[in-house]
């Protein structure tokens, strides 16, 4: 838990998806709020990596000229080492 403090947050669920929940939590041995806060951390997480991922892809997709060119480039050089 992050030592920043802690602030209570009243969160509203549909019955069904609390159901589900507290029906983990033995499995898990966690309670409600440790299970809410894993899944928003883990959440959090997914966000972030999709978004490194976008902009990863943009920067190859943006450089990908660059790169075909000093391939094509040192292409002969390999060759030699062969």
């Amino acid at each position: 838990m992050p030592t920043g403090g802690v602030k209570r947050v009243v969160v509203e669920f549909p019955a069904t998806l609390l159901s589900r929940a507290e029906g983990v939590l033995g499995e898990l041995a966690k309670n409600r709020s440790e299970l809410i806060r894993l899944a928003v951390e883990q959440y959090l997480e997914s966000l972030e990596r999709a978004k490194l991922e976008r902009e990863l892809a943009e920067g190859y997709t943006a450089n990908a000229a660059q790169a075909r060119n000093l391939c094509e480039e040192f292409a002969p050089l390999e060759s030699d080492l062969v």
